[in-house]
């Protein structure tokens, strides 16, 4: 066996079922689960129309970087979305969702031969990012959040020597399951640090398309155009249909940015036998395609946050975060500040499920920056979001 996988960490839902295996909700309450964040809006027709049109596509095999008609929807979208130009045939590559190609990333990018050779992680973070670079063979430094800065990454917690010896950096923004959204100077601090130091940017963008203010999320390649670096030097961004258009099934998303990284990430997608179905091809180009559908989800969640937060605000530490669909709540002093028993308890006496935040992050600096705090995704329907949120406040009353 690779002795590589005994460095994995169990996943955090895996931790949740084992903490959660002798609980017994009260039955006289419907389960309400806002602890997995997986899109349960509509699917849009026009992407199930794109499916069932053609079938046809079943009979041949599909080629790993994709038909060159989902390049150019990929390319078209990025020019709308952030005003930027990428070549579709040499920018852009199509792959199975995010999650699968920001793990794929780190086998192509890392080079375990290098001494202490590192890869940095926002803290809390998504624990692919820790997966890819325990099993590329590289080791892990994290960069805990900052409370003032509504839970953004704080990259000055990393030392000159780790920076020395990092080769790829995973960016989260908006972030999981922070939802902070990185400005234009700490991109440019980032940038900076990677000339120096020559690693590779990894910007993780999938909740890029739900967001809450007038602006949208900046985005790495957007940030890098506008401070001259229109090459995308050492700079991928990876995003996902999803989030954007609720079909987390379909494993939908592309990579874009550096030329030189998409030449060696394709050869080794190749290998790997990674190439998206015909089918999904034909569906995405309908989604990327359309902005309609986008703009009535980012609506629903908007009418979601706006009424559940209040409610919640009266009894936790929780405010709307910059953009994405979780809100990361703190308890207080609540159960002893413990966040794990904290969710137990919600769990036990109101049947509703909540992600406790410690089990998200990792001891960095001398302390878990997820610990007392929770993350709730706002998933599910209106009516559902709003009867968790106020057995959430009753269970914080009766703890008081």
């Amino acid at each position: 066996m690779n002795p590589l996988l005994q460095r994995l960490h169990p996943y955090p839902f895996e931790r949740w079922r084992i903490l959660t295996q002798d609980i017994r909700p009260p039955q006289a309450l419907r389960p309400i689960n806002l602890g997995i964040g997986e899109p349960r809006h509509a699917t849009p027709k026009l992407v199930e129309d794109a499916l069932c049109g053609n079938l046809q596509a079943l009979s041949g095999y599909p080629a790993t970087a994709g038909e060159p008609a989902l390049r150019q929807a990929c390319a078209a979208w990025l020019q709308r979305r952030y005003g930027i130009t990428l070549d579709p045939l040499t920018q852009v590559l199509p792959v199975n969702g995010s999650r699968e190609a920001l793990f794929a990333f780190a086998q192509t990018v890392v080079d375990p031969t290098q001494p202490g050779a590192t890869v940095v992680c926002p803290n809390p973070f998504y624990q692919i990012y820790e997966g890819a670079a325990l099993l590329a063979g590289a080791q892990t430094a994290f960069a805990n959040s900052d409370p003032a800065r509504n839970f953004a990454a704080d990259w000055s917690t990393i030392d000159d020597a780790t920076w020395a010896r990092t080769q790829l950096l995973y960016v989260c923004s908006p972030g999981n399951p922070t939802g902070a959204v990185m400005p234009l100077s700490e991109w440019e601090r980032l940038f900076e640090l990677s000339d120096r130091h020559g690693f590779v940017i990894a910007s993780d963008e999938c909740y890029s398309e739900i967001w809450f203010g007038d602006t949208p999320p900046l985005g790495g390649l957007e940030a890098a155009a506008r401070l001259g670096r229109s090459d995308f030097r050492r700079l991928l961004a990876f995003t996902s249909l999803s989030k954007r258009s609720n079909v987390p099934g379909m494993r939908s998303g592309f990579v874009a940015g550096d030329a030189a990284l998409i030449k060696p990430f394709l050869l080794y997608r190749t290998y790997h036998g990674s190439a998206m179905s015909g089918i999904v091809q034909a569906a995405s180009i309908a989604a990327w395609n359309d902005e309609a559908h986008v703009e009535a989800n980012r609506a629903l969640y908007r009418t979601k946050f706006d009424q559940v937060t209040p409610l919640l605000a009266r009894v936790l530490d929780v405010r709307l975060p910059d953009a994405g669909f979780y809100l990361w709540a703190g308890i207080g002093r609540q159960c002893g500040g413990d966040d794990i028993a904290w969710a137990q308890g919600l769990l036990a006496q109101y049947n509703v499920t909540v992600l406790p935040g410690s089990l998200l992050a990792r001891t960095a600096q001398g302390h878990n920056p997820g610990s007392g705090r929770i993350r709730m995704a706002l998933v599910a329907g209106v009516e559902d979001c709003l009867e968790a949120a106020h057995r959430i406040v009753s269970y914080t009353e009766s703890l008081r």
